[in-house]
Parts: structure tokens; C-alpha cells; sequence
């Protein structure tokens, strides 16, 4: 068993990095498109997500700065057009997923490079995945940035004013997992399904 005290041992925040991606998982995905002043469209997709809030139904995901402190056009673009549309994509689009991770310049549209339909999100700019069973259009309230440092994070808080949901996936209370197909990011290039399930009943 070893233990660090972060102010005395030093961890780089490399190795801090893959401990979290290691053990913090399986972690839910948000594939995100935005728009910026220009109209260029960018889609990419993070694995620090999560819901935040229901009631306003607010999401939360943090695209990191990059190795050198750079941000991400995502939160570039959200400080131009305040919009973002969070879709899940499940098992069915993950290559295309992963497509749109590849590093491409502020101006690339990685709908294009992933060869995606672009659709309209009611009562926003901001375009989505045609083909993704679940998007939530988001308006911003707020990026909460951690600093200027090479992996420093920015929380982005994004309240869901519209919702995109097959009707084969909700019947308007529950999800059909096995139609979602939900997958989950873990370490290195790996994820994980949901397909070997148990249960543990809560107490009373």
C-alpha cells in the first residue's frame, strides 16, 4: 500500500492523469459539437462527464489544456457562442467517436472528417449528430477553468434547454440499455460495455 501526500511527493500530473483515467472508470462520454462566431462547427469527444444538477437539468464535462497549456477548440468556441450540444452515442458510433478525436486544425469540421449528417437542435445554433440516439442542447452558464497549466482542467456547465431522443431507446421513463448499447471510456484506448450487469439492492 503506498500513500502521497501531493505536496510532498510530487506527482506529475502525467502520472496523476493515468491514475485517474486507470481507476476513475468506466467514465460516460460526451460527444460534443459547438459553433464558432464564424460558423465553423467542432465536434469532439470527453470523458470527464457527468449529470450536475436535474432540476435545472444541468451536465458537466471538463475538456483538459493540452501538453503545452493550449485549449481545446470546444472551449474556444463556447466563449464565442455560448451553445453546445451533448450527444450519447453508444456502442453504434464509436468509431466515428473516435474519428472526431484526431487533432485537426481550429477550422477542420470533424463532421466532415468522420463523414456524419449534420441535423438542426431545436432553439439553438449549434448542429447535431443526426445519427446519435441521445442529445441534449445545452446553453452554457458557466466554465470554471483550473488555470493555464499544461492539463489544468475547465469545467464546463452546460443547463439542457432541448432534447433529441429516439423513440426505440425511451418509451418516455425508461432507456432500452440493449437498444443504447452504452459504452464507457476506461485507461488507454480501451472501453468498456454494459453488457454483464448485477444487482445490489439499496437499503431501506
Amino acid at each position: 500500500m503506498s500513500d502521497y501526500l501531493l505536496d510532498e511527493h510530487g506527482l506529475s500530473p502525467g502520472k496523476i492523469y493515468r491514475l485517474f483515467s486507470g481507476s476513475i472508470c468506466p467514465r460516460p462520454i460526451a460527444w460534443v459539437s459547438t459553433r464558432d462566431a464564424q460558423g465553423n462547427d467542432n465536434l469532439a469527444p470527453f470523458s470527464f462527464f457527468n449529470v450536475v444538477s436535474v432540476n435545472p437539468p444541468v451536465l458537466g464535462f471538463s475538456p483538459l489544456l493540452d501538453g503545452d497549456g493550449n485549449a481545446k477548440d470546444t472551449i474556444r468556441n463556447l466563449d464565442e457562442v455560448a451553445e453546445c450540444v451533448v450527444h450519447i452515442s453508444g456502442e453504434g458510433l464509436v468509431e466515428e467517436m473516435n474519428a472526431t478525436s484526431a487533432s485537426l486544425g481550429p477550422h477542420e469540421d470533424e463532421f466532415s472528417h468522420a463523414r456524419l449528417e449534420k441535423h438542426p437542435m431545436p432553439g439553438l445554433s449549434v448542429s447535431r449528430v443526426a445519427g446519435a440516439p441521445v442529445a441534449f442542447g445545452c446553453r452554457l452558464r458557466e466554465i470554471i477553468r483550473f488555470g493555464d497549466q499544461p492539463l489544468a482542467g475547465n469545467l464546463v456547465l452546460a443547463e439542457v434547454v432541448s432534447i433529441h431522443v429516439d423513440d426505440a431507446i425511451w418509451d418516455g421513463r425508461h432507456v432500452d440499455r440493449e437498444s443504447l448499447k452504452p459504452i464507457g471510456r476506461m485507461a488507454g484506448s480501451d472501453y468498456a460495455r454494459t453488457t454483464d450487469l448485477f444487482v445490489v439492492e439499496r437499503p431501506a
